[in-house]
């Protein structure tokens, strides 16, 4: 039996589970499987080292674990290292650890799903943890005019800034894109802890949420209303796992299955993110930047 995961903590909500074992089922892999893997961080280097043996081929990597995934790596992908962090760890026969980032062209292939490439945009991010690192990373290599970045505390913006040569706020900015890359609204769904209120979502020409839950979460479903355009956390999911995928199996992902899967793990909800969704708002031409 090949086995991945993905390790978190917490990791209960993750949906990478039926996402890449439908993906597996689909390509005939029945060898391999996919579970989820809830590591405190005092014990996670030590877990990691353990994955080879068990018979691990490969794992994803959420919060927060996703800065230490990269200092344990004995290699790294330029990205990983550019970002200073993993979300994919791949393990070779040896028990060698090689880390990369699909956190990054995920965001930017779940952006190109609705028309809204980031190059000469302007970008505020929220957050400055693995996920607002390789966003901030993205967009600044897509071409976008410019990358703000705010965190509650501002030292780790700071210090994001100067790693990725962007701009650290201590106050949101107007912009064409923001990109929610804190936890803010997993637990309940709402952004009332995010420096953003409902009606200055409308300013915004894209909204994106990497947060995703049952019933979705109220800072996409505002953004909606609002006539923004949105990429919800589903999407985001699905475009860096189908990465990650191909990564650890060397096959083409299934991402519709993918996709699908995803969104099946809410049967009373769904992705308003999604390519192929009937809620994805056009952003309004007359906003600033469009």
């Amino acid at each position: 039996m090949k086995r991945l995961g993905v390790l978190g903590w917490p990791v209960s909500h993750s949906r990478s589970p039926q996402m890449h074992n439908a993906a597996l089922a689909q390509l005939g892999l029945k060898d391999w499987h996919y579970q989820r893997l809830p590591v405190p961080p005092e014990v996670f280097e030590e877990t990691v080292r353990g994955l080879p043996a068990a018979g691990f081929v490969g794992a994803n990597v959420t919060i927060p674990h996703k800065e230490a995934a990269l200092a344990l790596a004995d290699e790294a992908t330029d990205a990983a290292r550019a970002i200073g962090a993993a979300n994919t760890l791949s393990f070779g026969v040896d028990g060698a650890i090689s880390a990369a980032n699909t956190d990054a062209p995920g965001i930017l292939t779940a952006l190109a799903a609705i028309d809204r490439a980031p190059a000469g945009q302007t970008a505020l991010v929220l957050g400055a943890g693995g996920s607002a690192r390789a966003v901030a990373y993205a967009l600044r290599e897509a071409g976008a005019a410019r990358v703000a970045v705010w965190n509650r505390s501002s030292d780790r913006a700071v210090a994001l800034a100067s790693d990725l040569g962007v701009d650290a706020v201590t106050r949101p900015i107007t912009a064409d894109l923001l990109v929610n890359c804190t936890s803010v609204g997993l637990a309940d769904g709402n952004f009332k802890d995010l420096p953003i209120d409902a009606d200055a979502l409308g300013t915004y020409a894209t909204v994106a949420d990497l947060v995703y839950r049952a019933g979705g979460t109220e800072l996409i479903a505002t953004a909606s209303s609002a006539g923004c355009a949105v990429v919800g956390g589903l999407e985001v999911l699905v475009r860096q796992g189908a990465l990650s995928f191909q990564a650890w199996t060397g096959l083409q992902a299934p991402i519709d299955v993918m996709r699908d899967s995803a969104r099946g793990a809410f049967p009373d909800s769904h992705d308003p993110g999604t390519s192929d969704s009937p809620d994805r708002r056009a952003a309004d031409p007359r906003r600033p930047g469009r």
